[in-house]
Order: structure tokens, then sequence, then C-alpha cells
């Protein structure tokens, strides 16, 4: 079965994470994606380690397969025209200079439909390609908390907390993904291509849903809350006999299920609790009594119980316990793939699980520059060209 993408050239410049991780769920997808890398140092994220496995470093890893990498000077003259051929030859660029960099080099979205009329360019920034922080850098730490993202993340009380993984730059990745498909259905349609404009900042604002939709009806900014819930109870963390366990109740039929679970069906009943906006107002009052009944078990104790029940509930994973889990297995989370030089390459599966053209590992992350004589070769350069283009520092 062929992927959903097949057939689709991708011309990836971007680099770090929100770009990488793009291109490579569309080449997960079927698509074919070749990486321009800088010509003498590459993604950034080759260097960031450790940990690194012969040489490679895991942060590259985790979001460049099914790519081919090419080495470019596309400050170079020969280097852009090559560029050029490659996006003439291609459907989507994907870039995340700051803004005005290819344009300054003539390689904007504007230059290369001269050469692709059908072009998708997506452009990927901190701040977007217009407003007053359209030439500042961005970067998701620095997202995180100008978003408002931090202003809600920690313990009450305490101090803002970013989120423990680059949550603004997979976010843009995914909201990108679907402006790439968007723009390719149009263009199927249409016969037009179009410049996407994406921001990280635009992307984890849009992310903050109920809780930006509460501050705009009520006009009160929302305080952090630690690990409970501003508008369901309960909804939280809570202490076993030997560990933490979170119970998600989503409606007061489950409240109920919950109520008689833990031996206290009468809380159900009481008009102070028997509703989640009443629970809301008075959790103060709720929260210990569950805190202590709670504490006389164990988690997994409770999670059977529980899942008995059909009660949301779950353990508090670290990473080492989410990889042994079952369920993890059994929908191809953990996956491996052949590499040159990495013996046991372990990487994070795809969720994407489409049923007439499933997704496809086809290849491993790349080694820096690994394709450039193949692809130069495709392009029709010969083998005396290609020893001139790195003599001179084209690739």
């Amino acid at each position: 079965m062929s992927g959903a993408l097949e057939g689709v050239r991708i011309i990836d410049v971007s680099r770090v994470l929100a770009g990488p991780f793009c291109s490579m769920i569309l080449g997960d997808l079927g698509a074919e994606v070749i990486k321009i890398e800088h010509h003498q140092s590459g993604d950034e994220t080759r260097g960031w380690g450790p940990p690194f496995a012969q040489g490679e470093s895991a942060y590259y890893l985790c979001a460049n397969r099914n790519k081919q990498s090419m080495t470019l000077n596309l400050k170079s003259e020969q280097g852009k025209e090559i560029f050029r051929e490659l996006v003439s030859s291609g459907d989507i660029v994907i870039q995340n200079f700051k803004t005005g960099t290819l344009e300054k080099m003539g390689l904007g979205y504007e230059d290369l439909k001269e050469f692709n009329p059908q072009l998708i360019m997506a452009s990927i920034t901190g701040f977007g390609l217009t407003g007053p922080y359209k030439d500042l850098p961005g970067y998701d730490y620095i997202i995180q908390a100008m978003s408002g993202l931090m202003s809600i993340t920690g313990e009450k009380g305490g101090e803002p907390v970013k989120v423990g993984v680059a949550i603004a730059d997979i976010l843009t990745g995914l909201y990108t993904c679907i402006g790439i498909l968007s723009a390719l259905h149009h263009r199927n349609e249409s016969g037009q291509g179009q410049e996407i404009d994406i921001s990280l900042m635009d992307c984890q604002v849009s992310s903050l849903v109920n809780v930006a939709s509460n501050y705009l009806f009520n006009g009160l900014p929302p305080e952090r809350m630690g690990n409970q819930h501003s508008n369901i109870v309960p909804y939280q963390t809570f202490r076993t006999s030997d560990g933490e366990l979170v119970v998600a109740v989503g409606n007061d039929e489950q409240f109920s299920r919950f109520a008689a679970v833990i031996g206290s069906p009468e809380l159900a009943e009481q008009q102070r609790f028997k509703h989640n906006e009443k629970r809301l107002l008075n959790k103060e009052e709720l929260i210990p009594i569950l805190e202590d009944s709670l504490k006389r078990k164990t988690k997994k104790e409770w999670k059977v119980l529980l899942d008995d029940a059909g009660i949301p509930n779950g353990p508090i994973n670290d990473i080492a316990e989410m990889f042994e889990d079952p369920q993890i297995s059994a929908r191809g989370m953990l996956m491996a793939m052949d590499h040159p030089t990495i013996a046991d390459l372990r990487m994070v599966g795809s969720p994407l699980n489409l049923s007439k053209t499933p997704v496809t590992m086809r290849k491993h992350p790349p080694l820096y520059g690994e394709h450039t004589d193949a692809i130069l070769v495709e392009m029709g350069y010969d083998p005396v060209q290609i020893e001139k283009f790195k003599q001179n520092k084209i690739i």
C-alpha cells in the first residue's frame, strides 16, 4: 500500500523542532522529504546532547526519520541555483528562517513561485510575518512565557513553570501540517499554490482553548492550579497508600459512581456536591474527604476498582514506566529502525493509523549530508561537477 502523500516532494530548509517535526509527519505519510542543511554545520540539533548514539544526538533523531539529507550553501549563487532547481520540481517548501531572511537571499515565496507557480511554502517564525514582533527571534521557552502558558502552569501560589517538553514547537509543527494539507487540497482543486504564515506565538495562544475563553468571559486572569482543573471537580491527582493517581471525573453521573467506589455514596446526594458547579464552589470541603478515602488503598487497587466502575483514572508514570506499558507496545508507539551506525535504534512511533494508507518507516534519520551526491546526480550533475561544488564550498 502506498502512503497518502506518495508523490509529494517537500524541500525542508527548517531546523531544530517545529519544522522538522512537521516534515517528519508528512514523510511518515509517504511524502518525499529532502532536508537541506547548512553546508558546514547542519541542523543545530545534531549537536544537542548528550545523549548521543554513535555521534547522532537523540534530539536530532526524534524528528528526522523518512528524510534525505542534502548539504547546500544557500548564500552562494550556485547554491541558490541548485535550490531553485529543487523547488521547481517540488511541491512544498518548509522554512523557519527569521522573517525576511529568504527574501534577502532572493529565495522568498514571491521569488520561488516564479519557478514553480503551484508552490506551497510554509513559513514558520516565532511571531509571524506581520506585527510589531515579526523581526524578533522566537524560541519555545520564550513563547511559553509570553503566550500566558507559564502563568497557568505550576502549583497554586508557586512560581510559573514551563511545560516539560517544547510544546509550542510541537503544536506549531502540527498546525503547520494542517495548513500544508489544506493548501494541497486547495491546489488540487484550483491549481494555485500559496504561502502559509505560521507562528509559534499564534499556535500557543490558540492552544489555551478553554482557559483563554474563561478569561474572555469573566475578565479574570486564570491562576495556577497545579494538578487541579479550573472547571471540573474532582479532576486532579490524589495520593494513595503507595503513590499518586490521577482521577478525572468528567460529569455528575461519573461522580455518583466514583463516590460509591470510594465508599461514600452519600456525597453524590448532597446538594453541595451533587452537581459539578457546586463541587467547584465547594471543592475546599470535598477534596480532603476524597483524599482521606483514596489513601486507604494502593494505586493498583484503585485502578482496578475505578476501571471496573468506568471512572477515568491512571497512574503517574515516568518515561520508563510509560514505555513498559503494554498499551504502548500494542499500539506501535515504540519501534525499531535499521540505521547505518546505530545498532539498536529505537524511536517513538507514529500515532496516525490510516486503514487504507498506513504510515511507513522507510528511511532512518539521515546522516549529515548522506544523500547530497545522490540527489545532485538525480538532478543531472556529474561527479566532476559535484567534486567542484565541494571544493568551492557549495555543498
